[in-house]
């Protein structure tokens, strides 16, 4: 990514026919776009048709998104030619003035990007940066994941979880317009501007070839690694942090002993107070078991699971499940439990090695936690 594959300014020149290729887009901009690509349909094929258990994939191409954004805003400061930010940060009124030509008598060509174009390498960066913060912004509050998660709720999660969305949305309407706007440019000007983006070549419009603006690609890659290192110790570091709202990992160890002798010792923060007050008040019929304690045993744990109920913490299951069942004191007859598992055929909860509904340590590997994370969830198969 030296001086030689440093991209030609963006001066307008005719569109002629038999000229020379030369260099218009360096390494540094073919390889940010093509990942870029690849990072951006991970995305959204993970975030828009696997659903929720392909979360490690989509938060993997998000961060390849960051890193990407990262050195793009390097590479516009030290790349080649056209590379950089300021050979295309044309003023609104020449981006309205070439809009108008286009209209009604022609532009003339551009070995960069064109005004219009320009402006959409702008959108496209900006809407970018602004999906993986509400999504970042998602993951610390929805899931308590990530660097943000001690500082942000359940509420603020969910609402960056809509802008999340919808930005999302948008990024494929501007995608839509950008392919648009490739195929009528190629057309245009009769040249595969898809192919000049692999091989980084355009043909030259004739005339002296101006020097291209010289590139400073070892310096660029070192302030990369530098910012790169520095960025993900500090995301270590305060992802390593307590969630907020988030129960102690910690059960109590009569809770523990006694309840996991027979079953999972389903984490507190899974029922409302009221659901563990009236299990501990029928010990001697608990679910068709004789769970019978003494009177202090029973008294210390509905003190323990009633100050740890559901209504206490801020994590998505304790939202989620903190409305009881009418009539049920079952985790799995709750609304939010049948909502977030109605696409499970009844018969997968039957079948080995699940066998009942309540055995959530069967599908959730970190069911003992609480936190019920969408990455950590895998349906065994049948055996």
């Amino acid at each position: 990514m030296g001086q030689h594959d440093g991209a030609l300014n963006a001066s307008a020149t005719p569109i002629l026919a038999g000229m020379q290729r030369i260099y218009v887009w360096d390494l540094g901009v073919r390889l940010f776009h093509w990942v870029l690509v690849a990072a951006v349909a991970i995305s959204a094929i993970t975030g828009f048709l696997l659903g929720r258990t392909a979360l490690a994939w989509h938060l993997l191409a998000g961060e390849a998104v960051v890193l990407l954004l990262g050195w793009r805003l390097i590479w516009g400061w030290l790349g080649g030619g056209a590379a950089r930010f300021a050979s295309f940060a044309f003023p609104p009124a020449a981006v309205a003035g070439y809009a108008t030509d286009l209209l009604t008598r022609g532009t003339r060509r551009h070995l960069g990007h064109n005004p219009l174009g320009a402006m959409m390498v702008f959108a496209l960066l900006a809407v970018l940066a602004a999906i993986v913060t509400t999504g970042t912004l998602t993951l610390g509050g929805l899931l308590k994941q990530g660097p943000l998660k001690a500082w942000l709720s359940y509420a603020t999660g969910q609402s960056t979880l809509r802008l999340h969305d919808l930005l999302a949305i948008l990024l494929l309407v501007m995608i839509g317009f950008h392919l648009a706007g490739v195929a009528f440019e190629s057309w245009r000007e009769r040249e595969n501007l898809v192919g000049a983006m692999l091989t980084g070549r355009k043909r030259a419009a004739g005339g002296a070839i101006p020097a291209p603006a010289r590139a400073h690609g070892t310096l660029a890659i070192g302030i990369a690694i530098v910012l790169a290192a520095v960025g993900a110790g500090a995301i270590v570091r305060l992802a390593a942090r307590p969630g907020r709202g988030v129960p102690p990992a910690t059960l109590d160890p009569m809770f523990a002993e006694q309840c996991g002798a027979c079953h999972l010792p389903f984490p507190p923060s899974l029922a409302p107070a009221s659901t563990w007050a009236a299990i501990t008040a029928d010990l001697p019929h608990h679910f068709g078991a004789d769970a019978s304690l003494s009177p202090d045993q029973a008294a210390h744990l509905s003190a323990w699971l009633t100050a740890n109920a559901a209504d206490h913490w801020d994590t998505l299951p304790a939202h989620v499940l903190r409305t009881p069942a009418p009539g049920s004191r079952r985790i799995t007859d709750t609304p939010g439990w049948q909502r977030r598992h109605r696409a499970i055929p009844a018969a997968t909860f039957a079948r080995p090695p699940i066998y009942r509904r309540s055995d959530c340590a069967a599908c959730h590997a970190d069911a003992a936690t609480g936190l019920f994370a969408p990455q950590n969830i895998a349906i065994p198969p049948p055996g």
